[in-house]
């Protein structure tokens, strides 16, 4: 299994170039069964990211385009009348997929991002009262861009604390770039990739993860950072247990990405900024990753 985990990076990195940290943190949100949200701007990636993780497990894609005028029923899928049969049919919606992108995800109204809450955290659709299974494995990749607020609504907390972790993808080095250039010259891109791995190695990877070992010092060392996030004066909103949740699973995933059956504080410090940042509220216009890094110093270190 260890060689799938090596297969599916080499693969990504063939369509991304030099964002070896992003691919990582994209992994482990898969590998740990939560989700990711790419704050960027437009150009760099996000979505080519996402279609080519999709063809690399050889699992079902669709995308959705957030606009104001988006409704839930656009997302979920919606009952039909046929004629022929004089039933009501379901009409599946894009969320039954294996990866699905959300494209400017708050471009959307607060009433249509409530419509992902649901799949998100249970996997599953309620439409009309009847319940329907999403494909497993279910992951969702969402886009918004930081700089662009006109026309935007700001995700409300629960929908940000259903991702995993945050990440920004950012500009590539003049290197990167012009390597990417050449890839573009020539035509190995996306279109080149192949499935590497299937989803039933993906459910068994997520199964390895889950087997990682966490120490209880290094869990009340999570707990710490957690708990001290919510007594902070700089901060409205702490961080949830969900959110101490998704840490340590994240933790978990990215031990086993580097060949450890332990975890380390290390994991917890590198991922902390990922999974915490989108989960605080702070006051008075501070910048969350600013707390963050305050929180780790400052929590002392099993």
């Amino acid at each position: 299994m260890r060689q799938r985990i090596e297969q599916l990076t080499e693969n990504l990195g063939q369509a991304i170039v030099g964002k070896a940290d992003a691919i990582r943190l994209v992994i482990v949100a898969l590998l740990s069964g939560g989700h990711a949200l790419l704050e960027d701007v437009p150009g760099v990636g996000k979505t080519l990211l996402a279609k080519s993780l999709a063809r690399s497990i050889d699992g079902r894609y669709q995308r959705i385009q957030c606009t104001p005028d988006l409704l839930p029923s656009d997302i979920t899928g919606t009952n039909i009348w046929n004629p022929n049969s004089r039933e009501f049919e379901f009409l599946p919606g894009p969320v039954f997929a294996n990866i699905l992108l959300t494209d400017e995800i708050n471009r959307a109204t607060p009433r249509t991002q409530s419509a992902l809450l649901e799949v998100m955290e249970e996997h599953q659709v309620t439409v009309d009262g009847t319940p329907r299974r999403v494909p497993f494995p279910f992951f969702v990749i969402a886009t918004q861009n930081p700089i662009e607020y006109q026309g935007t609504f700001p995700l409300p907390e629960a929908q940000m604390d259903r991702f995993m972790l945050s990440l920004s993808l950012g500009y590539p080095t003049e290197t990167e770039e012009l390597q990417m250039l050449q890839r573009h010259q020539s035509g190995m891109m996306f279109e080149e990739l192949s499935p590497c791995i299937s989803l039933e190695d993906v459910l068994e990877l997520r199964r390895l993860c889950a087997q990682v070992k966490v120490e209880t010092a290094l869990q009340q060392y999570i707990l710490n950072l957690v708990r001290a996030s919510r007594a902070d004066e700089e901060v409205t909103l702490g961080v949830s247990p969900r959110g101490a949740v998704a840490l340590q699973r994240s933790a978990q995933a990215l031990a086993f990405l580097e060949g450890r059956e332990y975890t380390i504080p290390d994991d917890v410090k590198f991922l902390a900024p990922h999974v915490l940042c989108h989960r605080l509220i702070p006051t008075g216009g501070r910048r969350a990753k600013t707390i963050v890094e305050r929180l780790l110093r400052s929590v002392p270190i099993p």
